[in-house]
């Protein structure tokens, strides 16, 4: 990591002005039975959720697959309707805001999804896929929105002669920068990225990663930045969320989670993360948990972890337990820690 990032993060952890703040969100989908015999239950995605975003850090979300990690973003920026809580953008709730006033606050919040091919147009040239926000939201005429896509076009690494060829002439890195490109092109506050590296070469990856903190420190970016690879989150996070079945249940300044994580849940992902010393990784114990994750239609009572935590006690079993602020500043919601 280097020295400039670290000063970044560290930086970061001081700011005391939200730019988002969301309060127990809640997404559940309803299983349909049949159009005439009506629902048979909800999958609860997202299931009490609290949270802020301080202006022009990193939040990064990690959990397993199937948490609600993309849920949760959809929702903060109003690509799915929450089924409760708040989301408040500069202390304005937007929670049940129409088309219309999306449209607004929709040039300050932006996404950068999973599969990079598959969130651009393939019958739109690139300077049209790029442009398209531009034009949707009528900023500027086309010549300045043609100039302002070239702009874009070299800020994220590609040549500005690539603005006539089609998506699938271009590798996934380069998609990917494309839909940054795009993301970008209406100067947002907010950028949600949505396992943004996931399907990229692991080559490839680090390029990626450090185009979004540059692009982060040259335009004063704020990211909620969801993943499921630990290593990525920890390099360009200032404070990590941790989530199990559609609840956080840790939330701390990266490296004090990553350093001394207090949820147990929290301790068996990091066990799993792998150390290039090929001696200190056979010392390290790995924590390895039992059972299947439960299913989302019928979670289970009091913790929700308590069915493959090694510490369980009967209070798991009964109570659920309350997110709350330790004094180390960090957030647990853990009846044992």
């Amino acid at each position: 990591m280097t020295v400039g990032l670290l000063e970044r993060k560290e930086n970061m952890t001081g700011l005391h002005e939200p730019l988002l703040e969301v309060k127990n969100l809640k997404k559940h989908f309803p299983i349909k039975r049949s159009i005439f015999r009506g629902s048979r239950g909800t999958v609860k995605a997202v299931d009490g959720v609290s949270l802020a975003v301080q202006t022009g850090e990193t939040l990064g979300i990690v959990g397993e697959s199937g948490c609600g990690k993309s849920t949760l973003g959809r929702n903060i920026i109003r690509l799915q309707e929450p089924t409760d809580g708040k989301i408040l953008y500069k202390n304005q709730d937007i929670t049940h805001f129409n088309e219309g006033e999306l449209r607004k606050i929709r040039r300050d919040m932006q996404i950068v999804f999973q599969d990079p091919y598959a969130s651009l147009n393939s019958k739109l040239k690139i300077g049209e896929i790029v442009g398209e926000p531009l034009r949707v939201h009528r900023i500027g005429n086309k010549r300045e929105r043609e100039e302002k896509v070239q702009y874009l076009l070299e800020k994220v690494g590609l040549d500005k002669s690539n603005m006539t060829r089609y998506p699938h002439e271009f590798s996934g890195g380069q998609r990917q920068r494309i839909g940054i490109a795009r993301a970008l092109s209406i100067n947002p506050k907010l950028i949600v990225c949505d396992e943004p590296v996931s399907a990229l070469d692991v080559s490839v990856q680090s390029q990626v990663i450090n185009l979004f903190q540059d692009l982060q420190e040259e335009f004063g970016l704020t990211y909620l930045f969801i993943s499921h690879d630990l290593s990525v989150v920890r390099h360009i996070s200032n404070r990590v969320a941790v989530m199990y079945l559609g609840k956080i249940v840790e939330l701390a300044e990266t490296e004090k989670l990553y350093d001394n994580p207090a949820h147990p849940y929290t301790q068996a992902l990091l066990s799993a993360i792998p150390i290039p010393d090929p001696v200190e990784q056979k010392r390290r114990e790995r924590i390895i948990l039992k059972g299947d994750v439960p299913s989302p239609v019928h979670p289970p009572t009091g913790c929700r972890f308590h069915t493959r935590c090694p510490l369980a006690r009967k209070i798991c079993r009964e109570e659920e337990p309350t997110f709350k602020e330790r004094n180390d500043g960090r957030w647990v919601a853990c009846h044992l820690v």
